[in-house]
């Protein structure tokens, strides 16, 4: 598909939304450099796409430990009818601008809500950076008539409480879990994950081994989560204290075991820790499979030894292991970054002749191989491809291609691309997709069409995240619209977002040159309240 078809299916009526963006882009204060797009790409399944960006490769009983999103979506089947009833409560609430138990059930009074537990589970799913909102929407569920909450909805609520830190609210959920006999290792993995992410690694580990006081006997697969969820976060060095203090004490390690902590190293770019398990691994009379290949295939691809890689995957086939999709899209993803078309090409036609089933997550590799190096009317006709032979393209896919277009500074068809999403079944921008506008528009220094964007977002039922909304305000510090920025650092707060110290050192130098020293002490007195608070309900 050429990029004149491409955009010729925007309805008129979208095209004529977008801006004239003729101003050369400038570069931002506080650190609005169009590179911190990165962290914005989320994988919920399958490979990375072209973006260097963490793959994750599971075995199936670490699978269990998957971010909130893909759990919800493997359990939750996309029931059209739900999910629209679940953004129009969405939508209500946050016009209430209130977070309260109170303010909820005020706002839902007369909206004739059929509570169910796929709808509360779809609605605290979006709710996820409202950790405050969520829990007032679960407890007003609760007390509807006929209504019980099942554990899918606590373990949504613990993830949406976690994100906030708010782990004294997360046990007394865990305690309730337990009281209603649906508590189960989920829950406290769960706990032990956000725990991991909020740099509080001592105490997951203490959550894991709590869960025997809660009458749950720890099996290998528990210990290898653990060790999942330690490696993920960033603490693969406390994994391998973990490992090396229960080897063979508490757990005798499997291949599973050591393929955690090969990744962990690998997202680390130590290929001699890696190493140093690999033969700890080969010692213990364990071979590597496809799974351990893929992931040191990776883990080369990472620290751009691509042709290391290459041999690894020719050691597979010596083997006889035959490689798995996600092998092909490592070295699709690998040799696109470094623009080595040619062969990202080659590895693209032989995982479409390998009898695997064909899957959105490599194409969309290759969607951002050709995005590499700007070929942008090949990648338009993937996409083409893609839709004929009903395989996607989904959201991700258009990420990738904004990501691409942004950092070229194609602005206005990155708005095109933005604006088809919105009217393409599948494709409809998620929060990253809208952060990601809200971050191109305040780099271009073009603050009300951001605001545009944003308030498209609210409009969705969308509740922006802690990245959007620190983008937005050091936007307005940059702009001087002082007011606007305490709004919006107000409604984080309102949200239970605990905001990052940098974003308020900016806020209050800029405060603080304007002589608004009253307005800082006042923001500072509610900053330290949400921080100190704990919440109840």
């Amino acid at each position: 598909m050429g990029l004149r078809r491409f955009l010729s299916l925007i309805p008129k009526t979208s095209r004529t939304l977008i801006p004239s963006l003729h101003n050369p882009t400038k570069s931002m204060k506080n650190g609005h450099q169009i590179h911190r797009l990165l962290p914005l790409f989320r994988i919920y399944t399958g490979c990375s796409s072209s973006l260097p960006i963490n793959r994750s490769i599971h075995y199936d009983s670490v699978n269990t430990h998957v971010n909130s999103n893909a759990n919800h979506q493997n359990r939750n089947p996309q029931n059209p009818e739900i999910i629209q009833e679940a953004e129009r409560i969405c939508k209500i609430l946050l016009k209430s601008n209130d977070v309260s138990t109170k303010g909820v059930a005020d706002a839902l009074s007369s909206a004739s809500v059929n509570v169910g537990p796929l709808l509360v589970d779809e609605v605290i799913t979006k709710l996820r950076n409202s950790g405050v909102l969520a829990l007032s929407f679960f407890r007003w569920a609760e007390k509807q008539n006929g209504f019980g909450h099942t554990a899918e909805s606590y373990h949504g609520m613990i993830e949406a409480l976690g994100k906030i830190k708010q782990f004294k609210m997360v046990w007394i959920l865990v305690d309730e879990l337990k009281n209603k006999g649906l508590l189960c290792k989920e829950a406290f993995a769960l706990v032990s994950r956000r725990f991991a992410r909020a740099r509080k690694v001592k105490e997951a580990i203490e959550a894991f081994e709590r869960m025997e006081k809660y009458g749950l006997m720890h099996e290998l697969q528990d210990f290898n989560r653990l060790l999942d969820t330690l490696s993920k976060s960033r603490h693969v060095g406390k994994a391998q204290e973990v490992f090396d203090k229960w080897k063979n004490r508490k757990f005798k390690p499997n291949i599973k075991s050591y393929t955690i902590l090969l990744e962990g190293w690998g997202q680390e770019k130590n290929l001699l820790r890696l190493n140093e398990v690999y033969r700890e691994m080969m010692a213990d009379g364990i071979e590597p499979d496809v799974v351990s290949y893929g992931i040191m295939i990776h883990a080369h691809c990472k620290v751009k030894k691509y042709d290391e890689a290459i041999e690894l995957l020719h050691e597979m086939e010596r083997k006889k292991i035959k490689a798995t999709p996600h092998v092909y899209c490592t070295l699709i993803n690998g040799l696109g970054s470094e623009k080595r078309l040619v062969e990202a090409l080659k590895y693209f036609e032989l995982y479409k002749g390998s009898g695997f089933h064909l899957e959105v997550f490599t194409y969309n590799a290759m969607v951002g191989a050709y995005c590499w190096s700007l070929r942008m009317e090949d990648a338009y006709k993937l996409v083409d491809e893609m839709r004929r032979s009903k395989i996607g393209p989904n959201t991700r896919t258009f990420d990738i291609i904004l990501h691409h277009l942004i950092k070229a500074k194609k602005t206005n068809e990155a708005y095109s691309v933005f604006q088809k999403m919105s009217n393409d079944p599948g494709c409809e921008p998620t929060a990253s997709t809208f952060e990601i506008m809200v971050r191109m528009f305040c780099n271009e220094d073009r603050t009300d069409m951001a605001l545009r964007v944003w308030d498209q977002m609210k409009a969705k039922g969308v509740l922006p995240g802690m990245h959007s909304f620190s983008t937005l305000i050091n936007s307005f510090c940059h702009e001087n619209r002082l007011d606007d920025a305490c709004i919006y650092f107000q409604e984080m707060l309102d949200m239970g977002m605990r905001p990052p110290l940098p974003l308020f050192d900016n806020l209050k130098r800029a405060l603080l040159d304007e002589g608004k020293e009253d307005t800082v002490k006042a923001l500072w007195r509610k900053l330290e309240n949400l921080r100190k608070s704990s919440l109840v309900g």
